[in-house]
């Protein structure tokens, strides 16, 4: 094998390597029947109480309500953008609102969270 042929097979391995990251970055969710889901397929929500960019939920309510986790590495995309929570953790927002899951959706497609205490929304792009 010469230098070339080793070069090519080596971007190549890296190229296939990096597709997942590559795929992934676009965006943090999807559309699915028309409304947010993760890329597991659980729906997504907003709560009424956050504000623009900063989210009010912490403790028990993060723990019922997960925040959309963002990696320290990912940028803002379309209406997506990265916030930073006061535990200092990233999370995603979806046009300027936070994103969370719900823990009593078990499977894909569950909506038990929405409408929950009149304050907790489904997101529709």
């Amino acid at each position: 094998m010469n230098h070339g042929t080793f070069s090519w097979k080596a971007l190549l391995v890296m190229a296939v390597l990096a597709m997942p990251t590559l795929a992934f970055a676009a965006e943090p969710a999807m559309t699915q029947d028309g409304i947010l889901v993760d890329h597991s397929g659980m729906t997504l929500y907003t709560f009424d109480k956050d504000a623009e960019g900063k989210s009010a939920c912490k403790d028990q309510c993060a723990t019922n309500w997960p925040p959309l986790k963002a990696e320290s590495t990912d940028t803002s995309t379309g209406k997506w953008t990265v916030i930073t929570r006061d535990d200092q953790t990233s999370q995603w927002a979806y046009d300027g609102k936070p994103v969370y899951t719900y823990k009593d959706d078990k499977k894909a497609g569950d909506k038990a969270g929405d409408g929950k205490g009149g304050a907790w929304h489904i997101i529709k792009p």
